[in-house]
């Protein structure tokens, strides 16, 4: 992806500097973590799965060269979301409310509860902010091989969607009982991932995009997918426990956003084959 030296968004909050200490529970094991990783990669509230006792902020560590690229290209990519979806809205006679992304080290502390950084990237809807601890781009490509800038963009593409989803009002429809299914979390999952498809294609018509990257992000969303995790995880699948979709599901939405370029052909909630 061709990012340096391109327009960086203000509404970074930094907070790396800043630990929380404490324990936090998890399950224990690595497959809890693995599941814990999958709940939140692309969406979920890690208030819900996890119980952070937090101290007082008083860790200061060093930040690598190496992170404060990291740190950059974050930046720019959400600046990219930031004018295709600001454009998107001003479509529908609407005004977009930029997130606020939050780098973090370790542990943080959010409107949706505290997390650590087992937890992944996640959206808080409670205060419109993304949370990244950018280890975890390390984690994307080694654990779950999927490597490259793009992979990275997708990410933080699929939390701007959960975004978009709340401006949106998605869930509105919805029933309580609906929102605790399994189901209903596929289809919520699969349709931020066609937001990022859709946000995807404006960056390749601006030129954005190099060879190989769209093979990135469709080689992530297949790394994220329930079956494969569950598959490394455990050596089976429970396809009854899926709470993002599957590899291929995951894969097909996104492009179908990145081909569409449009929010129209995003409703996974009434799509009859997902």
């Amino acid at each position: 992806m061709l990012w340096k030296g391109r327009r960086q968004s203000s509404n970074v909050e930094d907070r790396r500097g800043m630990g929380m200490g404490g324990k936090t529970v998890i399950g224990g094991g690595i497959g809890s973590i693995v599941v814990i990783l999958l709940f939140a990669l692309l969406g979920g509230n890690p208030g819900d799965l996890m119980n952070t006792t937090p101290t007082n902020p008083n860790t200061h560590m060093n930040v690598s060269t190496q992170e404060e690229e990291l740190a950059d290209f974050v930046s720019v990519v959400l600046a990219d979301t930031e004018d295709v979806w600001s454009a998107e809205f001003e479509k529908r006679g609407m005004v977009y409310e930029n997130p606020k992304l939050v780098l973090f080290r370790d542990s943080v502390q959010s409107a949706c509860g505290a997390a650590n950084s087992a937890v992944g990237p996640f959206y808080c809807p409670g205060d419109h902010k993304l949370y990244i601890d950018l280890s975890f781009y390390q984690e994307l490509k080694q654990r779950f091989q999927a490597p490259g800038d793009f992979a990275m963009a997708y990410v933080i593409a699929h939390e701007v969607g959960h975004h978009v989803q709340t401006l949106l009002h998605s869930e509105e429809e919805a029933s309580p009982a609906e929102k605790r299914t399994n189901e209903y979390s596929v289809r919520f999952e699969l349709q931020a991932d066609y937001l990022a498809g859709v946000w995807a294609h404006y960056a390749e018509g601006k030129g954005y995009l190099e060879k190989g990257d769209l093979e990135e992000a469709l080689n992530a969303a297949h790394a994220v997918g329930d079956d494969n995790i569950q598959k490394k995880a455990q050596g089976y699948v429970v396809p009854d426990s899926f709470t993002h979709g599957t590899s291929e599901q995951r894969k097909r939405w996104f492009n179908k956003g990145f081909k569409t370029g449009t929010l129209k052909g995003g409703d996974t909630f009434n799509a009859k084959s997902l």
